[in-house]
């Protein structure tokens, strides 16, 4: 493995570890993820360089990681039209979702060589009996000590939820982590629509409440408010923020003062 590059589409928190890993036994790492986030960006280990395209990872690479959610974007991301992009020999790694590559852009890579191998956990039955495919059972994360940190993560970030409003990993909802600078906070959900963010600090400054930090996020048509104020909220404010249009619910989380 040293000496050989590992591309790796997608780099989240799988992502990043993987080319971590990559990079601890002599690989060198090409990354590509246009939707990287600031987080992710942090832990990528420095040695990772950026593609600027899919195609670019695959031209590079004779090892390729896919580490991406299955969406419209990213359904058959691999299919025939660039099936020939990959350097011949080249080992495709698929631990994301079955849809993220064409099937029988597979086989057809199989086939002419232009794959050497095809790794999955996410075997379709039309690829299980072709000798270029190792199927793998996808028991990833029913270990006992995945099923330990699942649900140990589950209460946390709902407690985390309940007590401060933040947000992780919710379906149709984005990611929105403040911490408290203040201890009177206003979790608002509302559409992701222009002049929202306007209209909820108009709101509260009429109310001659002040604004110690704010986050906002969206997802979609979805988005996510969080406010901390250097005052209490009283009830009348919480109703008018709720009778504000595009707001859908508003939760006041007020710290032990």
């Amino acid at each position: 493995l040293p000496g050989h590059t590992l591309g790796i589409i997608g780099l989240g928190k799988i992502g990043s570890l993987v080319a971590d890993a990559a990079i601890r036994l002599g690989m060198n790492v090409l990354g590509y993820d246009p939707h990287i986030t600031v987080d992710a960006a942090w832990s990528l280990p420095s040695q990772v360089r950026k593609a600027g395209a899919v195609d670019e990872v695959l031209k590079q690479s004779h090892f390729v990681s896919l580490h991406v959610p299955l969406a419209e974007k990213t359904r058959h991301m691999i299919d025939a039209r660039n099936i020939e992009h990959f350097r011949p020999g080249a080992v495709l790694l698929n631990f994301s979702r079955d849809g993220v590559v064409a099937d029988d852009a597979v086989v057809e890579g199989l086939n002419s060589h232009r794959l050497r191998w095809y790794v999955t956990d996410f075997p379709s039955a039309g690829l299980l009996g072709h000798a270029g495919v190792i199927a793998l059972p996808h028991l990833g994360a029913s270990t006992r000590e995945a099923e330990d940190n699942s649900a140990i993560m589950v209460v946390d970030q709902l407690r985390d939820y309940l007590e401060h409003g933040n947000l992780q990993n919710a379906v149709n909802f984005p990611d929105a982590a403040m911490a408290r600078e203040a201890p009177y906070r206003l979790a608002i959900a509302n559409a992701n629509v222009p002049d929202m963010l306007g209209a909820i600090s108009h709101a509260l400054g009429r109310g001659k409440i002040n604004i110690h930090n704010m986050l906002n996020k969206s997802k979609g048509e979805m988005a996510y408010t969080l406010v901390d104020a250097d005052s209490p909220v009283p009830a009348a404010m919480l109703d008018e923020l709720g009778q504000l249009k595009g707001v859908l619910a508003v939760r006041y989380l007020p710290a032990d003062v």
